[in-house]
């Protein structure tokens, strides 16, 4: 029976009349609604209530504003857990993160959650760096802005050695010392390239000192551009700026990504560039279903062109958005946010928040003013092996600071104490002459254009300059017309009259090892491939060039274990390539030690944590540094910066800071302590406790393997007094 306005019944006759059904109509079974998502994973007992209204969002612009330890990357797995189990498929999902590392981590972590077959699926989800997904996609469309499929990518030595040589032709390189060295051009190309603004700009607003060479600068860029794409090359920065160009002027590519990609999550957003900002914005420009998580707080690489803006105009880009922010902090005690978030909130350009710890309470930060940094040096020595005491041991120890030569005192003392430790560097290891000469071969190989790779690969056989490397490589480029490349000119007998005589018998080596490398049974095997280089006298070229010859040859033996996982060629050097840039291990000084306490700048820290965490310098036009004080956002970053260097700390922080410095004309000058410090509570509601040093008797000293106890700093915890035995 069904029931019209007036609530009167009808029979089925009536109402079909009323309803103006015909007497023949078909029927039709509705199913009722569809059923709810079951969900295998238990997402309330799992997150805390700021992380599930994150997770169970709805689709759309969503802005995650993370603070330091608050559980960000566990938010951003079960996202991508719960899109999956809501029957998104895989490949519609894109995770962009800031390493290849954590974006496998995070999908293993997807997959252990899912289980099963979904769980056997998530390895589809498209995840990876910027750069990465950028290589990807330029893989498939490079033909459209004129490069081939094949192109090659240029590492940061690649690209100075070939600025060097536009420099050279143009003639600048006689200029003499005024002229800028290649690697400082290619600093103001990348910058104009990842913050989109003119090289004029960028040389007259952060290297002043280059205006009148403006026109030079530009040639020289003009010029390596284009011997880039004569040679089928791009370095770091085109493959970001490409990419863009494609999703920005080609439609097809823009609605194939943007349309695909039907969810588009984005770690450390606070980190990204101009150019990145673009990508991510028109990767959602179809169904709007971006997601970006950061932490405005820890936005502290400006010097690499990051765009504070990203995120600070996220909501203006995307006005519908929903803002969510991740409070609980799961890493430092309540003692050390309340000093975090005092400092935090003197600055005016930010999402206001506030961290609250789940953890038990511990000691006060400790400020400690030290006479001069050699007595800083000793306080922070004679603490860490207190602490190593009181079970803190010393790879649970870092010393911060903000450049890395306010660690030279420090280093000195550490050595005269015996304590091990380590500095975290940049050097990366695929920037190694060794992996470099290897490599050439192969590049050289898969690209023929290649001139960077062939002159490397040339240059190594004895008797043979750079002089003889650009003669051959002009001769074999006039050739490829007729043999075809000009790899397959090489191998020709009469390029070895190109050669001088002494460097004949390596040249004719070169070729029996590149038609070796060539036939069939090397073809798209790179491992075997890097073995034959080595094996075909690249070993005893090590052996005679290096001292840590047997350490190098090992290295290149790894190089070829890695080059195990790759059938094919091209996606090896690819995947090289990019972790030239991003992945590079760090390099660590003072010796492999079983334990050994940390030295690093605070923008290497971002991102770890330790039990105990000291920051020295605080002093004013240190740190901050004193170039921060003419920009309007450069304060701001500095104390952003020592937020993250306070966050890194998880029980207990010390902020040293010298009192009295030697000037470089030999006195002495008094300095201020860093305004970060200054700006802080005082009296009783300071976040802080105050440690006082005082010297005892000079015979006093502490060594390391003294039988002696050392003396205390926390002597009496009623008393802002400490002692420390002097040296």
């Amino acid at each position: 029976m069904i029931r019209d306005d007036r609530n009167a019944l009808f029979n089925e006759e009536t109402a079909r009349a009323v309803l103006f059904f015909p007497m023949s109509t078909r029927r039709y079974k509705l199913r009722g609604r569809a059923p709810l998502p079951s969900f295998k994973i238990d997402y309330c007992k799992a997150l805390n209530p700021e992380q599930l209204a994150v997770v169970e969002a709805q689709n759309g612009p969503l802005l995650v504003i993370a603070g330091a330890g608050s559980g960000k990357t566990r938010a951003l797995v079960y996202r991508v857990a719960r899109l999956l189990e809501s029957g998104v498929k895989p490949r519609e999902i894109l995770l962009l993160t800031f390493t290849n590392k954590a974006a496998r981590q995070m999908l293993t972590r997807v997959e252990e959650l899912v289980g099963g077959e979904l769980g056997a699926q998530a390895s589809r989800v498209q995840g990876g760096t910027f750069h990465s997904v950028a290589n990807r996609t330029l893989r498939e469309h490079a033909q459209l802005l004129g490069y081939g499929e094949r192109f090659g990518i240029m590492d940061m030595g690649d690209a100075s050695d070939l600025m060097k040589a536009c420099m050279a032709e143009l003639g600048f390189s006689s200029l003499g010392r005024r002229f800028p060295r290649s690697d400082v051009v290619l600093r103001l190309l990348s910058m104009a390239i990842n913050t989109q603004t003119p090289i004029a700009d960028v040389i007259a607003d952060r290297h002043p000192r280059f205006i009148s060479l403006t026109e030079e600068i530009l040639k020289a860029a003009g010029r390596y551009v284009e011997r880039k794409v004569s040679m089928d090359l791009m370095d770091f920065d085109d493959l970001l700026m490409n990419w863009r160009i494609l999703l920005a002027d080609h439609e097809q590519v823009r609605s194939a990504q943007s349309g695909g990609f039907r969810h588009v999550l984005v770690d450390e957003y606070q980190d990204t560039n101009r150019l990145q900002g673009d990508i991510v914005d028109s990767l959602s420009s179809v169904h709007g279903n971006i997601m970006v998580v950061g932490d405005d707080a820890q936005s502290i690489y400006s010097f690499r062109g990051a765009h504070f803006a990203n995120i600070l105009g996220f909501p203006d880009r995307h006005p519908s958005c929903q803002v969510f922010h991740l409070t609980a902090n799961y890493r430092s005690t309540p003692e050390i946010l309340e000093l975090a978030n005092h400092s935090i909130s003197n600055n005016t350009r930010q999402f206001h928040k506030n961290l609250k710890s789940v953890r038990g309470s511990g000691p006060k930060p400790a400020l400690i003013p030290c006479q001069d940094v050699y007595q800083q040096a000793e306080l922070v020595c004679q603490r860490l092996l207190e602490l190593r005491d009181e079970g803190v041991g010393l790879d649970d120890a870092a010393i911060l600071y903000r450049a890395h030569y306010h660690s030279m005192e420090l280093q000195l003392e550490l050595s005269r104490r015996g304590i091990p430790f380590v500095v975290r560097s940049g050097l990366r290891f695929f920037e190694h002459a060794h992996i470099k000469d290897v490599l050439a071969h192969l590049r050289f190989l898969h690209n023929p254009l290649d001139e960077l790779a062939f002159k490397r690969m040339v240059g190594l056989r004895q008797g043979i300059g750079s002089a003889t490397a650009d003669r051959l490589w002009s001769w074999a480029q006039a050739r490829s017309a007729t043999s075809g490349t000009p790899l397959k000119a090489l191998l020709r007998k009469e390029a070895l009259l190109e050669a001088p005589s002494r460097g004949r018998s390596g040249l004719e080596q070169l070729q029996s090892l590149l038609r070796e490398l060539s036939s069939a049974s090397f073809e798209d095997a790179p491992a075997a491939q890097i073995r034959e280089v080595l094996e075909a006298g690249y070993a005893e070229q090590v052996r005679s060039r290096w001292l840590n010859a047997e350490s190098r040859i090992e290295d290149i033996l790894q190089l070829a274990d890695f080059a195990e996982q790759y059938e094919e060629l091209g996606a090896f050097l690819a995947e090289v390539g990019l972790l030239t840039e991003l992945e590079g291990e760090d390099i660590v000084e003072g010796g492999e030690q079983d334990e050994a306490v940390t030295l690093s700048s605070i923008h290497k820290a971002k991102g770890l944590e330790w039990r105990a965490v000291f920051v020295i310098w605080l002093a004013d036009g240190r740190f901050p540094v004193a170039s921060s004080y003419k920009d309007p956002g450069g304060l701001e970053e500095e104390r952003r910066l020592f937020y993250v260097a306070s966050t890194r700390a998880k029980d207990e922080l010390y902020l040293c800071h010298p009192i009295m410095h030697a000037a470089r004309d030999g006195e002495r000058i008094v300095m201020k302590a860093s305004p970060f410090l200054e700006e802080l509570p005082s009296g009783s509601e300071s976040p802080y406790e105050k440690w006082l040093i005082d010297l005892e008797d000079e015979d006093v000293s502490l060594e390391l393997n003294s039988n002696e106890p050392a003396t205390s700093l926390r002597e009496a915890p009623d008393q802002a007094q400490r002692k420390l035995g002097s040296k």
